[in-house]
């Protein structure tokens, strides 16, 4: 027997197959109406507690298991309804599907136009099937007719595998990145069709492994001109020279990163609900605060939904209404700036929970120094915004160019994934009995107003407007516009506006204004030591902490004369002015750094200052002090680092500057090139050490140096080589690994008979260098998925994704490459992960430290070699692996096939270790 009931329609579905491959399209909202076909009660699914399961243990005992109606999609109308909002709040939709699928983030460029991130092959079923399918996109659109609506769309990327941003940088361009990738590229459209035509590499080194929650996201353009995301503990930055990178913080965050109107930046945890990282510019590093959320703070209050499909099973659940009892997963955040909402917002934070389906709103209260957040509606046992429709997922927020506040709701039914939904655990038996893993393929971005406040129909046009132009909407009322013009005016480079700038932040009456002034001067290498000590006397304690950050850029330029003002400030009489010259005396490593603590401590007995003094004294250990988030260093290494550090200070810096990125010579020359971020120095090690051994003059890539040549330092010793090469390729904004003593000496017996100085392109043919993944071709005797959700393939052991057997470890089992040509192997590099012994599931409040690990180096293979991919020879035999990263070097053999084959299978007794292989490299010689 069925029922019938109207709700919204099949045809949108329809539509939305239709639309999938639309290059551009005018898609209106409408409301469709149909009619759906409801199984009676007796043909819907039957649920019940999984074999093995404790039925009266916390995660399960109460469960309601009777059959369930499925929850089904509602229309954008319909929805708008079950929103609940402050008095005078209201929320309307401006993009839905058909015209996008899956959004999970947006972002505008200088001319308004939204650019939607879109997932499109997240979670389509409970077992994340397909889930790195190449079938997401970016796409682009536009308010044409200036009625709210964003009616044109454009696909600007297509058929991406799992995007992890889209940063609009620049006139008609994006930089985004893939999941498991390793590049960020930057997307240009050159006709003006709409459509990215031109991609470019921007830089690498910036992806991490995980499943597609847990990896890096959110790329984010700073105030202080760096570019930030979540995840990584580095930020980076695009000089003349090149991208270069420092080490932050970590900012222990997944998804959702914004910075408020004193270009602090706000870091949004995923797995925790609550916000990360939020006291002080990351790039200070960690500090350990008391109190920074308010008694109350982790408990959401969300509608009753009742659907109680929460992940960590019934003892996280609110009866009688099924909702969230405490935060377990957050998406998306925004600082409030915009100037179409009510002024007691503005400067608030917003991000979403989708697991309790609210949007919250925090105020953040700074006292002595330290900021404790607060719930704004905790004692109404409210939030900000709620549905008690079950589908909205809100997972990203948004200041728009039109001053009011936009949300991005990804309305689906499923917003975990699939590691944490698989058979037996509580959210599949929930997603089984609502049917939620059907509800996919939607999307809506809303806009909240406010009653009597008409949001700005003032449409951007900056990148048709001249730097004078630009400079002018420094002084909006609107953040973004303000953000957008600094970063505009940045790229341009057009230094014509300098003294405008200079006048704007000594004397504009806008404080916020003045701030932007600032930093896009710093951003052009245009602010002067004369303005910014002016900056740092100025009577307002805001201006003078923006005056402090700016300043490190000139002295870590080498320009000393600040050290005193430095000192001055150290003693300043406000509390927030005087933690802020802490933190920048601590990372500039200030001469007498520790005595200029303690008396700041002794003058100012703040909170504040009496916990960031005592951890800059006494540092708590950091979770990840190696480069760039790697483990902490060994003693060893950083033994090597602090050798290398003197080496490059004494002998070094001279010419290749303070921080790598060359010594100005005049008339726009360098004397030396930059090392910073130098993608020659991160490469093959050989490049360094032959450079480092023998010298090199002439030009480099056509460019010369004002210091026209290197000398040859072949007299030290190997131990001296490898430290002073190591400190640069893994200091300096670089990110490689450190050189032994072993390898120096090797490259030195190598190259014993180079008696000149090495030509630039002379040197490049003879360094091995990587192939590119695209080129070569991957088989196995064995392939396996590495995690729920992933390929299957063997062409994933060139990313972090990797390539697994699955099974036990068996002599003979191989991995396979076929070259596009024939090619002369010099060295290949992979990493062999450690993984939990699969089928293994933790009890409750399990240690991670009592997780069975499982080793997945192979014990001992050999490399093959073939030119036509039947007839094969041994290269290197009986080479025993290591856990984590492997380097066999091969010395020139030819080949257009390699094999490597395990000659060896895991001793008896045992576990069914597999074999794997991740991020694989080939060297080979030119």
């Amino acid at each position: 027997m069925l029922k019938s009931f109207t709700t919204y329609n099949l045809a949108m579905l329809i539509l939305a197959f239709i639309g999938s491959s639309f290059l551009l399209s005018r898609v209106p909202l409408k409301t469709f109406k149909t009619t759906y076909a409801i199984p009676a009660r007796d043909t819907l699914p039957i649920v019940k507690i999984p074999e093995g399961v404790d039925p009266n243990s916390p995660d399960w005992k109460g469960i309601d298991l009777a059959p369930k109606a499925p929850i089904l999609p509602v229309s954008p109308s319909d929805e708008q309804k079950r929103f609940l909002l402050p008095p005078g709040y209201k929320i309307e939709p401006i993009l839905t599907e058909p015209a996008i699928e899956q959004p999970a983030a947006i972002s505008f460029d200088g001319n308004g136009r939204m650019y939607v991130l879109e997932l499109r092959s997240y979670m389509l079923d409970a077992d994340s099937k397909n889930e790195l399918d190449p079938v997401s996109r970016i796409s682009r659109w536009e308010d044409k007719d200036n009625d709210g609506v964003y009616e044109t769309g454009t696909t600007f990327v297509d058929s991406l595998v799992f995007p992890r941003f889209v940063l609009p940088y620049g006139k008609d361009c994006i930089l985004s990145m893939e999941s498991d990738a390793d590049n960020v590229y930057k997307y240009t459209d050159t006709n003006g069709d709409g459509r990215a035509d031109k991609k470019e590499f921007f830089t690498s080194k910036y992806g991490r492994s995980g499943n597609v929650e847990h990896q890096q996201a959110f790329m984010y353009y700073g105030m202080d001109n760096w570019l930030y995301s979540t995840v990584n503990a580095f930020r980076i930055r695009e000089t003349p020279q090149g991208i270069i990178r420092e080490k932050t913080g970590a900012n222990r965050a997944q998804w959702g990163l914004t910075h408020d109107d004193d270009g602090k930046l706000w870091f949004q945890g995923g797995a925790s609900g609550l916000p990360s990282h939020f006291q002080f510019p990351i790039h200070y590093g960690n500090f350990e605060i008391p109190n920074e959320f308010a008694k109350g703070f982790d408990v959401p209050w969300g509608a009753a939904v009742k659907t109680a499909d929460m992940q960590g099973g019934m003892d996280e659940i609110r009866q009688p209404d099924g909702s969230l009892n405490r935060v377990t997963g957050s998406a998306g955040n925004d600082v409030y700036r915009g100037d179409r909402l009510p002024t007691n917002i503005k400067g608030q934070y917003f991000y979403g929970e989708p697991v309790a389906r609210i949007v919250r709103q925090i105020n953040p209260v700074v006292t002595e120094g330290l900021t404790t957040l607060h719930n704004v509606f905790q004692e109404q046992q409210s939030e900000f915004l709620r549905s008690t429709d079950p589908l909205f997922r809100p997972v990203d927020m948004t200041t728009a160019p039109d001053g009011t506040l936009y949300i991005t709701d990804m309305y689906r039914g499923i917003i975990q994934e699939g590691q944490w939904t698989q058979r037996g655990s509580y959210l599949r038996v929930k997603i089984e009995q609502y049917q939620l893993d059907k509800v996919i393929g939607l999307g809506r971005i809303w806009r909240v107003t406010y009653d009597g406040m008409e949001r700005d129909k003032t449409k951007p046009r900056m990148f048709e407007e001249s730097a004078a132009q630009l400079v002018k909407h420094l002084e909006h009322p609107n953040g973004w516009w303000r953000d957008m013009a600094q970063q505009l005016l940045v790229l341009k480079k057009d230094k014509s506006v300098v003294p405008q700038l200079t006048r704007m932040a000594l004397k504009h009456k806008n404080l916020t204004t003045r701030f932007h002034a600032i930093w896009t001067l710093e951003g052009l290498g245009a602010l002067s030591v004369k303005t910014t000590q002016k900056l740092l006397k100025d009577t307002n304690p805001r201006l003078r902490i923006q005056a402090l950050r700016a300043s490190e850029t000139l002295y870590k330029n080498g320009d000393k004369t600040l050290e005193p003002d430095y000192q001055r400030l150290l003693t300043d009489p406000d509390t927030d002015v005087l933690i802020q010259a802490m933190l920048t005396a601590k990372f500039l490593k200030l001469p007498n750094l520790e005595q200029g603590i303690k008396g700041a401590m002794a003058q100012n007995k703040a909170t504040g200052v009496k916990v960031i003094g005592e951890q800059i004294l006494n540092p708590p250990k950091p979770r990840n002090a190696g480069p760039f988030g790697a483990p902490e260093l060994t003693e060893v290494q950083k033994a090597i680092v602090e050798r290398g550090t003197t080496i490059y200070n004494e002998l070094c810096a001279q010419c290749h500057g303070n921080t790598g990125m060359g010594t100005p010579a005049g008339e726009g020359k360098l004397m030396a090139p930059a090392l910073a971020g130098s993608a020659r120095m991160q490469g093959h090690p050989e490049y360094a050490i032959k450079v480092v051994l023998h010298g090199m003059d002439g030009a480099i890539e056509g460019k010369t140096y004002a210091g026209n040549m290197m000398a040859s330092m072949k007299d030290q010793s190997d131990q001296w080589v490898a430290d002073v090469i190591s400190y640069i390729r893994s200091e300096l904004s670089n990110d490689a690994s450190f050189v032994s003593p072993e390898q120096v000496a090797t490259v030195r017996k190598k190259t014993s008979g180079q008696s000149v100085l090495y030509k630039f392109d002379d040197l490049l043919r003879q360094t091995p260098y990587e192939l590119t993944a695209k080129d070569m071709k991957a088989t196995a005797s064995h392939v396996f998925s590495t995690r729920i959700g992933g390929n299957a393939s063997a062409q994933s052991a060139f990313n972090y994704e990797g390539w697994s057997t699955g099974g036990r470890q068996d002599k003979g089992m191989w991995f396979q490459v076929e070259f596009p040509q024939e090619v002369k192997l010099a060295e290949i590099h992979f990493t062999a992960t450690q993984i939990t012994k699969p089928g293994w599931r933790p009890t409750p409040n399990t240690p991670p430290a009592s997780r069975p690990i499982l080793h997945t180096h192979p014990r001992v293979y050999s490399l093959e070699i073939s030119m036509d991919g039947k007839n094969w020879q041994t290269a290197v035999a009986s080479v025993k692996g290591v856990p984590g990263a492997n380097i066999l070097t091969v010395n020139g053999a030819k080949a257009k096939f390699m094999r490597l084959s395990l000659a060896e299978g895991l001793p008896a007794g045992d576990d069914d270790t597999p074999w794997s292989v991740r991020q694989m490299k080939v060297f080979v010689e030119k």
